[in-house]
Protein backbone atom coordinates (compact mmCIF):
# COMPACT_ATOMS: atom_id res chain seq x y z
CA UNK A 1 0.00 0.00 0.00
CA UNK A 2 1.28 3.44 -0.90
CA UNK A 3 2.42 5.49 2.10
CA UNK A 4 3.22 9.19 2.21
CA UNK A 5 6.60 9.46 3.90
CA UNK A 6 9.01 12.21 4.82
CA UNK A 7 12.50 12.23 6.22
CA UNK A 8 14.86 14.98 7.25
CA UNK A 9 18.26 15.23 8.85
CA UNK A 10 18.12 17.51 11.88
CA UNK A 11 20.43 18.75 14.58
CA UNK A 12 19.88 17.69 18.17
CA UNK A 13 17.99 20.95 18.73
CA UNK A 14 15.73 20.41 15.70
CA UNK A 15 17.24 22.49 12.87
CA UNK A 16 17.60 21.11 9.33
CA UNK A 17 19.69 24.07 8.08
CA UNK A 18 21.20 27.29 9.32
CA UNK A 19 19.37 30.65 9.22
CA UNK A 20 17.49 31.08 5.93
CA UNK A 21 19.43 32.76 3.15
CA UNK A 22 17.38 35.11 0.98
CA UNK A 23 18.31 37.69 -1.61
CA UNK A 24 21.68 38.18 -3.24
CA UNK A 25 24.88 36.36 -2.44
CA UNK A 26 26.26 32.89 -2.79
CA UNK A 27 24.06 30.32 -1.03
CA UNK A 28 27.07 28.04 -0.63
CA UNK A 29 28.75 30.71 1.50
CA UNK A 30 25.68 31.24 3.69
CA UNK A 31 24.99 30.09 7.23
CA UNK A 32 21.98 28.18 5.86
CA UNK A 33 24.17 25.98 3.67
CA UNK A 34 26.75 25.40 6.40
CA UNK A 35 24.09 24.13 8.80
CA UNK A 36 22.46 22.04 6.08
CA UNK A 37 25.68 20.36 5.00
CA UNK A 38 26.62 19.62 8.62
CA UNK A 39 23.42 17.70 9.33
CA UNK A 40 23.52 15.89 5.98
CA UNK A 41 27.19 14.94 6.11
CA UNK A 42 26.27 11.32 6.88
CA UNK A 43 24.32 11.24 3.58
CA UNK A 44 27.03 12.66 1.34
CA UNK A 45 29.56 10.23 2.80
CA UNK A 46 27.29 7.23 2.02
CA UNK A 47 28.32 5.08 -0.94
CA UNK A 48 24.72 4.60 -2.12
CA UNK A 49 24.12 8.36 -2.23
CA UNK A 50 27.37 8.99 -4.09
CA UNK A 51 26.59 6.27 -6.62
CA UNK A 52 23.16 7.80 -7.22
CA UNK A 53 24.80 11.16 -7.93
CA UNK A 54 27.39 9.60 -10.24
CA UNK A 55 30.26 10.09 -7.77
CA UNK A 56 32.90 7.57 -6.76
CA UNK A 57 33.83 6.48 -3.27
CA UNK A 58 31.87 6.71 -0.05
CA UNK A 59 31.23 4.38 2.85
CA UNK A 60 29.29 1.14 2.63
CA UNK A 61 27.71 1.00 6.09
CA UNK A 62 24.30 1.11 7.77
CA UNK A 63 23.86 4.74 6.74
CA UNK A 64 24.44 3.82 3.09
CA UNK A 65 21.89 1.02 3.45
CA UNK A 66 19.30 3.46 4.79
CA UNK A 67 19.90 5.89 1.91
CA UNK A 68 19.53 3.05 -0.61
CA UNK A 69 16.36 1.89 1.14
CA UNK A 70 14.80 5.35 0.85
CA UNK A 71 15.55 5.57 -2.88
CA UNK A 72 14.18 2.07 -3.48
CA UNK A 73 10.93 2.75 -1.59
CA UNK A 74 9.96 5.93 -3.47
CA UNK A 75 7.75 5.71 -6.54
CA UNK A 76 7.13 9.47 -6.70
CA UNK A 77 8.23 12.61 -4.88
CA UNK A 78 6.64 15.83 -3.65
CA UNK A 79 8.93 18.83 -3.36
CA UNK A 80 8.85 22.55 -2.61
CA UNK A 81 9.63 25.08 -5.33
CA UNK A 82 12.63 26.51 -3.50
CA UNK A 83 14.28 23.10 -3.34
CA UNK A 84 13.43 22.32 -6.96
CA UNK A 85 14.82 25.63 -8.21
CA UNK A 86 17.94 25.35 -6.06
CA UNK A 87 18.66 21.80 -7.25
CA UNK A 88 17.94 22.21 -10.94
CA UNK A 89 21.49 23.13 -11.97
CA UNK A 90 23.43 20.87 -9.54
CA UNK A 91 21.25 17.85 -10.40
CA UNK A 92 22.01 18.29 -14.09
CA UNK A 93 20.37 16.37 -16.92
CA UNK A 94 19.94 13.16 -14.90
CA UNK A 95 18.66 14.01 -11.38
CA UNK A 96 18.92 11.32 -8.70
CA UNK A 97 15.17 10.75 -8.23
CA UNK A 98 14.48 8.52 -11.27
CA UNK A 99 10.75 8.97 -10.66
CA UNK A 100 8.06 11.64 -11.15
CA UNK A 101 8.49 14.71 -8.93
CA UNK A 102 5.55 17.01 -8.14
CA UNK A 103 6.61 20.53 -7.18
CA UNK A 104 4.27 22.58 -4.98
CA UNK A 105 4.35 26.17 -6.24
CA UNK A 106 2.37 29.34 -6.88
CA UNK A 107 4.24 29.99 -10.16
CA UNK A 108 3.20 27.89 -13.18
CA UNK A 109 5.83 26.22 -15.31
CA UNK A 110 5.74 23.63 -18.07
CA UNK A 111 6.50 20.05 -17.09
CA UNK A 112 10.24 19.42 -17.15
CA UNK A 113 11.42 15.99 -18.34
CA UNK A 114 14.95 14.83 -17.54
CA UNK A 115 16.95 11.72 -18.29
CA UNK A 116 16.80 8.60 -16.12
CA UNK A 117 13.06 8.70 -15.49
CA UNK A 118 12.86 11.97 -13.55
CA UNK A 119 10.21 14.54 -14.45
CA UNK A 120 9.12 17.70 -12.64
CA UNK A 121 5.42 18.61 -12.69
CA UNK A 122 4.63 22.04 -11.23
CA UNK A 123 1.42 21.90 -9.16
CA UNK A 124 -0.28 25.23 -8.47
CA UNK A 125 -3.47 24.07 -6.73
CA UNK A 126 -2.05 23.08 -3.37
CA UNK A 127 -0.21 20.41 -1.46
CA UNK A 128 -3.23 18.08 -1.36
CA UNK A 129 -3.33 18.02 -5.16
CA UNK A 130 0.41 17.39 -5.39
CA UNK A 131 0.20 14.45 -2.99
CA UNK A 132 -2.81 13.01 -4.84
CA UNK A 133 -1.01 13.25 -8.20
CA UNK A 134 2.10 11.67 -6.70
CA UNK A 135 0.03 8.79 -5.28
CA UNK A 136 -1.43 8.13 -8.71
CA UNK A 137 2.04 8.13 -10.28
CA UNK A 138 3.82 6.08 -7.62
CA UNK A 139 2.87 2.67 -9.00
CA UNK A 140 2.10 1.25 -5.57
CA UNK A 141 5.38 2.43 -4.06
CA UNK A 142 5.68 5.25 -1.51
CA UNK A 143 5.28 8.97 -2.05
CA UNK A 144 8.35 10.66 -0.57
CA UNK A 145 8.00 14.26 0.58
CA UNK A 146 11.49 15.46 -0.25
CA UNK A 147 11.33 18.85 1.44
CA UNK A 148 12.13 21.37 2.48
CA UNK A 149 10.96 21.56 6.04
CA UNK A 150 8.13 24.00 5.40
CA UNK A 151 6.62 21.59 2.88
CA UNK A 152 6.89 18.69 5.34
CA UNK A 153 4.97 20.82 7.86
CA UNK A 154 2.29 21.57 5.25
CA UNK A 155 1.81 17.86 4.57
CA UNK A 156 1.77 17.10 8.29
CA UNK A 157 -0.69 19.92 8.99
CA UNK A 158 -3.00 18.62 6.26
CA UNK A 159 -3.04 15.17 7.88
CA UNK A 160 -1.50 13.53 4.80
CA UNK A 161 1.71 12.16 6.30
CA UNK A 162 1.81 8.46 7.20
CA UNK A 163 5.44 8.05 8.21
CA UNK A 164 8.19 10.39 9.38
CA UNK A 165 11.86 9.52 9.67
CA UNK A 166 14.24 11.85 11.48
CA UNK A 167 17.98 11.46 11.15
CA UNK A 168 19.23 13.13 14.32
CA UNK A 169 22.82 14.34 14.11
CA UNK A 170 24.79 14.94 17.33
CA UNK A 171 25.34 18.66 16.87
CA UNK A 172 23.63 21.71 18.36
CA UNK A 173 23.20 24.55 15.85
CA UNK A 174 21.46 26.99 18.19
CA UNK A 175 19.52 28.72 15.43
CA UNK A 176 18.36 28.18 11.88
CA UNK A 177 15.48 26.62 9.98
CA UNK A 178 13.50 24.44 12.37
CA UNK A 179 11.47 21.45 11.25
CA UNK A 180 8.69 21.71 13.84
CA UNK A 181 7.35 25.21 14.20
CA UNK A 182 4.20 27.07 15.23
CA UNK A 183 2.73 26.93 11.72
CA UNK A 184 1.59 23.33 12.26
CA UNK A 185 -1.74 24.86 13.25
CA UNK A 186 -2.08 22.98 16.53
CA UNK A 187 -4.07 24.67 19.26
CA UNK A 188 -2.83 24.78 22.84
CA UNK A 189 -4.69 21.63 23.88
CA UNK A 190 -3.83 19.18 21.10
CA UNK A 191 -0.82 17.37 19.71
CA UNK A 192 0.12 15.01 16.90
CA UNK A 193 0.92 11.58 18.30
CA UNK A 194 3.58 9.35 16.74
CA UNK A 195 4.55 5.74 17.32
CA UNK A 196 8.24 4.82 17.00
CA UNK A 197 8.71 1.84 14.69
CA UNK A 198 12.50 1.75 14.19
CA UNK A 199 15.63 3.11 15.85
CA UNK A 200 19.01 2.64 14.17
CA UNK A 201 21.98 4.11 16.07
CA UNK A 202 25.28 5.12 14.50
CA UNK A 203 28.06 7.38 15.81
CA UNK A 204 27.31 9.92 13.06
CA UNK A 205 23.50 9.91 13.24
CA UNK A 206 20.55 8.21 14.93
CA UNK A 207 17.75 7.16 12.57
CA UNK A 208 14.27 7.41 14.14
CA UNK A 209 11.22 6.22 12.22
CA UNK A 210 7.67 7.01 13.33
CA UNK A 211 4.14 6.21 12.25
CA UNK A 212 2.17 9.46 12.28
CA UNK A 213 -1.28 9.54 13.87
CA UNK A 214 -4.07 12.10 13.89
CA UNK A 215 -4.30 15.20 16.03
CA UNK A 216 -5.18 14.21 19.57
CA UNK A 217 -6.49 16.27 22.51
CA UNK A 218 -3.96 16.72 25.29
CA UNK A 219 -5.33 15.34 28.56
CA UNK A 220 -3.90 15.19 32.04
CA UNK A 221 -3.39 11.85 33.70
CA UNK A 222 -4.48 11.46 37.32
CA UNK A 223 -1.00 12.30 38.67
CA UNK A 224 -1.25 9.25 40.88
CA UNK A 225 -4.56 10.28 42.46
CA UNK A 226 -6.06 6.87 41.71
CA UNK A 227 -3.49 4.93 43.72
CA UNK A 228 -3.37 4.41 47.43
CA UNK A 229 -0.51 5.82 49.42
CA UNK A 230 1.92 3.28 50.76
Amino acid sequence: MTKVTAQLSVSLDGFYAGPRHDGDGDWMASAESHGFFRVTRWVTEAMSWRERQGFAGGRQDVNSEIVAESFDAAGAYVMGRRMADGGEVPWGDEPPFRAPVFVVTHRPRERLVRQGGTSFTYVTDGVESAVAQARAAAGGKDVAVAGGGSLVRQVLRAGLLDELELHVVPVVLGTGMRLFDADLGLDEFEGIELTPTRVVPDPQVTHLRYTVHDRTPLTLDDRGAGTEKA
